[in-house]
């Protein structure tokens, strides 16, 4: 036992220094390194200041920094592609991808937007189907009233519902345009329109009465013409009550 006591010390020194001699070693190899590195980058800096006086180690610093944000952003772009790419691919795919093992699980709002470009890609497909099959998509929404419909209606409103009646200029536009014409305007709605133009004031008034002139005038030209002929006694009236 008193033999072992006296071994114990000896022991524990030797561990102490091999531990000693592994720590410089590896202080020695960091060292090294670290030197390596130092002497690379020097070199690495003569070199540039060859090409460019004027560079010193902070301007080769900061280039080298503007160099890595390049590379990560050009990384960045080619990750964004090669999503992209599989979107595109994604009609050939199921709408819900089951998430491959090891890869992160999209997030609600990713997945929300991913179904959005899913659903317009599967919309274009199905567009380009039917166009080769020479029919298109059939409209869902049901058609609003036309534009002649909503101007004699305006025009009813007005005659026959003055408090209800507001003034709308496209309206009053269009019934301006279209009066001298019968298939449009029909003859009880023209006489109601005759009355209209009692309240028109401004440049629309001298607009009016110059296309009537013309129409008179075109007349002329066209005596056996019955729908000219219609047209400028619509004309005549006009012009006899705004005159």
């Amino acid at each position: 036992m008193a033999k072992n006591k006296s071994l114990k010390p000896d022991t524990i020194l030797s561990k102490r220094k091999k531990s000693t001699s592994i720590s410089n070693e590896v202080d020695v190899e960091q060292m090294l390194d670290t030197k390596g590195k130092k002497k690379r980058k020097k070199m690495q800096i003569k070199e540039a200041a060859v090409v460019n006086p004027l560079m010193t180690e902070a301007t080769y610093d900061k280039k080298q920094t503007k160099e890595n944000k390049r590379k990560k952003k050009q990384m960045a772009e080619q990750k964004q592609m090669s999503q992209q790419m599989e979107i595109s691919d994604a009609p050939h795919r199921p709408e819900r991808a089951v998430v491959a093992e090891g890869e992160e699980e999209l997030s609600p709002e990713e997945r929300r937007c991913l179904e959005r470009k899913m659903k317009k890609i599967l919309k274009k497909e199905e567009k380009k189907r039917l166009k080769a099959k020479g029919k298109s998509l059939e409209k869902t929404e049901a058609s609003g009233p036309t534009a002649p419909q909503q101007a004699l209606d305006y025009l009813t409103c007005w005659a026959e519902n003055r408090t209800e009646w507001k003034f709308q200029k496209t309206r009053q536009t269009w019934l301006l345009q279209h009066m001298f014409d019968s298939d449009k305007i029909p003859d009880d709605k023209f006489s109601v329109l005759l009355q209209y133009l009692e309240g028109l004031r401004g440049g629309a008034i001298d607009t009016t009465v110059k296309k009537a002139l013309v129409l008179v005038e075109e007349s002329g030209q066209a005596p056996e013409d019955g729908a000219v002929q219609k047209r400028a006694q619509r004309a005549r009236e006009v012009i006899q009550l705004l005159s």
